[in-house]
């Protein structure tokens, strides 16, 4: 079994990974990016880094005997201008700089890539832990129902829009009307956004209306930033008033399956995959 280095930025992903892998006995090692990575990954082997400390975070997970890196959490769109790189970081600065004008997924790629010169093999968080993707159709007790057809439809064609243009993976659409498109603010204050809006034009506990769609960008790098959806998730909707979450089976990530489950079938909102997202 190979020695994972996971690359811990902020959330619940990494600290779900870190469990899985002590679960299963896999060899880890955990770099705990300062500023972004949550507190309990101290307990496991590792050390702390900067995110412009390329060489060393490279050095330390060779020095550690790890084959294979996992990235996974939230980092911050970094200024690049005002970090202070190290040598090997300041190779990889004008390719950086270069993707980063792109948008996310192509510094993403970028990122990927130089580590895979590196010699690493790149995981997916799905691949280190298998049961994290979506399954098809519902998780819970609930489902979506014909009223919901349109919604879910133009729900995850506006998502696949937005994410070809590089810009977000979500999108909530009520009774046909585009409530908001996910940027930079990220799902959770997309739908906090949401919630705000008049109850004319969204739905309420009393009556839900309305779906979240998130989708992997069509040029997506599924090793990385893939959609993701927790308990808060659920929960982040259902104050919003919508009726359910979509997903495509397979493209999109469930932190602990169960709770989610749970958590959609007492908030009375429906999770769902789908086989595909409409183009």
């Amino acid at each position: 079994m190979t020695k994972l280095g996971l690359i811990a930025g902020g959330g619940a992903l990494p600290l779900a990974l870190a469990a899985h892998c002590q679960a299963e006995a896999r060899p880890m090692f955990v770099i705990r990016l300062v500023g972004c990575a949550e507190t309990g990954l101290e307990t496991y082997e590792g050390a702390d880094a900067n995110i412009s400390e390329v060489g060393r975070i490279i050095r330390i997970c060779k020095e550690a005997g790890c084959e294979a890196l996992c990235l996974a959490g939230s980092v911050p769109r970094p200024d690049l201008a005002a970090l202070r790189f190290d040598l090997k970081g300041l190779t990889w600065l004008p390719g950086l700089v270069a993707a980063s004008r792109q948008g996310d997924e192509a510094l993403l790629r970028f990122v990927t890539q130089g580590l895979e010169r590196e010699g690493f093999v790149v995981e997916g968080a799905h691949q280190v832990m298998g049961d994290l993707a979506l399954p098809l159709g519902p998780l819970g007790r609930l489902t979506q129902g014909p009223e919901h057809r349109a919604d879910i439809e133009k729900a995850l064609r506006v998502a696949r829009g937005v994410g070809s243009m590089d810009i977000g993976q979500g999108a909530v659409v009520c009774d046909g009307l585009v409530l908001a498109v996910e940027a930079q603010e990220g799902t959770d204050a997309m739908l906090a956004r949401v919630a705000t809006l008049p109850e004319a034009i969204r739905g309420d506990a009393t009556r839900r209306r309305g779906v979240l769609a998130k989708v992997a960008k069509p040029i997506q790098e599924d090793r990385v930033d893939m959609p993701t959806i927790g308990v808060a998730t659920v929960e982040a909707a259902a104050r919003a008033g919508l009726a359910g979450i979509v997903g495509v089976a397979g493209r999109m990530l469930v932190l602990d399956r169960e709770a989610v489950a749970h958590a959609a079938d007492a908030c009375g909102v429906f999770v769902v995959g789908v086989a595909d997202a409409p183009v």
